[in-house]
C-alpha cells in the first residue's frame, strides 16, 4: 500500500473526515440565497486556494528568468502570505457554516478519489472505526 493511501486511511478514520464520508457531505447548503458578503468571502477562499502554489512557481520562475534570487527570496513568501490572508479573510466573510461545508466536501471528494472502493468500509462501519480510533 502506498504512503498516500496509508495517510488517506489514517485521516479517513478521524472524526471530521469520517463524518464527511458517512454523511456524504455535499454542497447543498449553497442552494440557499447567498448574501453579497458570503459571495465575496467564497470568491476570496477560491482565490486563496488557487493563488498560493501556482503563484509561488510563477514568482520562482520569474526570479530564475531574471537571474535575481532576491526577487524569489522576497517574492515567494510575500505572495504565499497574501494567499493565506485572502483565505482567512474569505473564511471570515463567508462564515464558518459555508467554510465548513466546503471543507467537508473537499475532504470527502479527495478521500474518495484516493481510497476508491476502500472508502465503503469506512462508510459502512463508522462505529467500528470510532472504536478503533479510541483504542489506537
Amino acid at each position: 500500500m502506498s504512503i498516500i493511501k496509508k495517510a488517506a486511511l489514517y485521516f479517513a478514520r478521524k472524526e471530521f473526515c469520517r463524518n464527511a464520508i458517512c454523511e456524504h457531505a455535499d454542497l447543498s447548503i449553497f442552494r440557499e440565497k447567498l448574501t453579497a458578503t458570503v459571495i465575496v468571502g467564497l470568491v476570496l477562499i477560491f482565490c486563496g486556494y488557487f493563488l498560493g502554489i501556482p503563484a509561488v512557481f510563477i514568482v520562482g520562475g520569474i526570479a530564475a528568468w531574471l537571474k535575481s534570487p532576491m526577487f524569489g527570496v522576497v517574492g515567494i513568501p510575500l505572495i504565499y502570505g497574501v494567499s493565506w490572508l485572502l483565505l482567512m479573510l474569505g473564511i471570515y466573510l463567508a462564515g464558518p457554516k459555508y467554510s465548513k461545508a466546503l471543507g467537508r466536501w473537499v475532504v470527502r471528494i479527495v478521500l474518495e478519489k484516493v481510497l476508491g472502493d476502500e472508502i465503503n468500509a469506512i462508510r459502512s462501519n463508522p462505529l467500528e472505526n470510532q472504536r478503533n480510533n479510541a483504542t489506537g
